[in-house]
């Protein structure tokens, strides 16, 4: 296999950048047939506004960073909806300031050093998220993780959770050289399972995340439930099956 170039800068700090350059995902009627005939299958989510509710140890760090630059703290509520961009969303929310900003670099530095230090005092399983991986569980399914969270907090988040030796694979933001939405990182958690794509399921709450997962060649849920920062509103994302709330996927996931 021909080696990956590495991720340029500017891709490290915002994957976006690269939805233009993989194809529009197209919803297919017969994904849960054709997912259900697999004798093998598997189950993947997104972390960040999926998997888990990061808001308020993510939103923490923001306002952390606002009260030290003598600015009043803002609602979790209100920073919510940035969560899934990491650092990038929380500075940009935050403090104003977009990723190609000169002092960025500096100020996700200083974001990410914080966040590191208590990254789980609030952190929960977004709502009924619990229910539908004890669900799989007891079905013997296999499910992991894919985030563009790097390895460095995700590791240490599911351990202080109890959930690193549950997930069957964790692959993160910088476990390959690509973040979603390139299809690299699906591909890689597919071949880490040992199945094909057509077994696999990715549920995500951003539209990165079913363009990620329509290219690797599995079937996605769009998780309308979650953090959703994209511009894009959740019907045009071509997922799938969609999920208002966590407890539909006990249902989408049903033998």
């Amino acid at each position: 296999m021909t080696a990956q170039p590495p991720a340029q800068p500017s891709l490290a700090t915002n994957p976006d950048l690269q939805t233009a350059d993989w194809p529009m995902p197209v919803p297919r009627a017969d994904w849960r047939d054709r997912w259900a005939a697999q004798p093998r299958r598997a189950v993947l989510f997104d972390l960040d506004g999926t998997l888990l509710d990061t808001a308020a140890d993510l939103g923490g760090v923001a306002n952390t960073m606002r009260e030290n630059r003598g600015l009043p703290a803002l609602p979790i509520s209100e920073l919510r909806p940035y969560a899934s961009k990491g650092a990038r969303g929380m500075l940009q929310k935050a403090l104003g300031v977009e990723w190609n900003a000169p002092e960025f670099e500096a100020l996700r530095t200083e974001f990410l050093d914080i966040y590191q230090q208590d990254l789980s005092r609030h952190t929960r399983f977004m709502p009924d998220l619990e229910l539908v991986i004890a669900d799989l569980e007891a079905r013997h399914l296999p499910w992991g993780i894919v985030t563009n969270k790097y390895e460095r907090f995700t590791h240490p988040l599911l351990r202080d959770l109890r959930l690193d030796k549950r997930a069957a694979v964790t692959v993160c933001g910088d476990t390959t050289p690509f973040a979603k939405p390139h299809p690299q990182p699906l591909k890689h958690a597919i071949g880490l399972l040992g199945l094909p794509a057509e077994a696999v399921i990715y549920v995500g709450d951003d539209f990165r995340d079913v363009q990620s997962g329509f290219n690797a060649g599995c079937y996605n849920i769009a998780a309308a439930f979650g953090f959703c920062s994209s511009d894009r509103p959740v019907a045009d994302w071509g997922a799938d099956a969609i999920a208002h709330q966590g407890k539909d996927l006990l249902e989408l996931l049903a033998d």
